[in-house]
């Protein structure tokens, strides 16, 4: 079991505490928090989150992105991990009394979270002082429509990121804000940039049973497209030393590629061909940036069945969900994603001499649906709650 101490706050008064359990919750948040601290300075922030929060100036009381995991077989088996974390959260709540909790996706936990404040009569909701915010909508759209009661019952209020998730709200009186999402903002720097002579970039995501189940496949791929394209390289971004050191383990079993595989720790700029991607965060950018690719993406076969059922969009990638008239990236999921299966896809898009405008236009087009209303949303919405003006 991991060490579960939660450390004291850096100041005895805490206005906000940020609760984010993945490492893209993780980034979204960090850019809030930046841009607060840069217009409040004596603003005091603690949060349960990972380095990127940290960076941004909050107190980082726990890691708590170290512990994510992807799959409903994968959160039973760390059942008692969960239930440790989830009381010990509560208890640092109870002791540092933050005047605002703002929740950043991640909903099985958070919600839970909010759930326990308004029964101990902790929140506002539940007759306390402290007020419960939402950042980020759970996917009501694709699986748990129902939810959106609960948090009614819960919440104060609630910021999304697409502008079609307002209409999940109409039923219900939870403040819903539109701020648009983050790769939308005129200020932010993408990662990723489309280049013609770049390298293919290969993303297995961030979590660890992500990586063993995916990484050997795109790995396979890899190898095979290098008989086409003997001159390809491949980059592979990773989030923290335990992902590097898994990655490099698999990398290494193919002895042939460990020179033609750069892996990279932390934020860096790349220029990608195009990009062999799991559904997520940064496959999602590399829409935004234009970047042609495939997405595959392989999950115990008990939370795929489990999934399978309970979800109701045509898609996995979030770029396909936002353009499902045209959905721009190849999807192969489970024994469709294989080696050979993702070798031809990528072959066919490095061969395809046009990809580039089509690729610019899909940039273009999510650009717009991301644009936020106004410059500065999501603070402004964030000032608002905490009252700050």
């Amino acid at each position: 079991m991991p060490d579960l101490k939660f450390i004291s706050p850096g100041s005895p008064s805490v206005d906000l505490l940020v609760i984010s359990g993945e490492a893209s919750g993780d980034e979204h948040a960090s850019l809030l928090v930046n841009d607060l601290l840069k217009e409040f300075p004596n603003l005091k922030i603690s949060a349960l989150g990972g380095k990127c929060l940290k960076n941004a100036g909050a107190d980082l009381i726990y890691p708590l992105v170290d512990h994510a995991v992807v799959g409903l077989f994968e959160v039973l088996k760390n059942y008692f991990l969960f239930k440790s974390l989830f009381v010990e959260t509560i208890n640092w709540i109870k002791k540092y009394k933050p005047k605002t909790i703002l929740l950043v996706d991640y909903p099985g936990f958070n919600l839970r979270i909010a759930r326990e404040l308004k029964k101990s009569g902790i929140s506002l909701k539940g007759g306390g002082h402290i007020k419960v915010l939402q950042y980020i909508s759970p996917q009501l759209w694709a699986w748990k429509p129902k939810r959106r009661f609960m948090m009614e019952e819960v919440l104060n209020g609630l910021a999304v990121l697409f502008n079609f998730e307002l209409g999940c709200y109409k039923d219900t009186t939870l403040p819903v804000s539109f701020v648009g999402h983050p790769f939308g903002s005129p200020d932010y720097q993408s990662k990723i940039h489309y280049d013609p002579n770049g390298s293919l970039l290969i993303l297995p995501g961030s979590r660890v049973q992500a990586v063993e189940r995916i990484l050997p496949v795109f790995l396979g791929a890899f190898q095979e497209i290098l008989e086409d394209f003997p001159n390809l390289n491949g980059v592979i971004p990773v989030p923290d030393q335990k992902i590097f050191n898994l990655v490099e383990k698999l990398v290494c079993e193919h002895s042939n590629l460990r020179s033609k595989i750069q892996i990279i720790e932390g934020l860096a700029d790349f220029n990608a061909r195009a990009a062999l991607m799991s559904s997520g965060t940064m496959s999602f950018e590399c829409a935004v940036a234009g970047v042609p690719g495939v997405i595959a993406y392989k999950s115990h076969p008990f939370t795929y069945f489990i999934g399978r059922k309970l979800v109701k969009v045509a898609h996995l990638g979030m770029a396909n969900i936002l353009l499902p008239e045209s959905p721009p990236y190849p999807e192969f999921l489970q024994s469709l994603a294989s080696a050979n299966n993702l070798k031809s896809a990528v072959v066919e898009i490095l061969k395809d001499e046009n990809i580039s405008l089509q690729f610019e236009s899909v940039s273009k087009k999510l650009l717009d649906l991301l644009r936020p209303p106004k410059d500065g949303a999501l603070v402004k919405w964030m000032v608002k709650e905490l009252q700050l003006l």
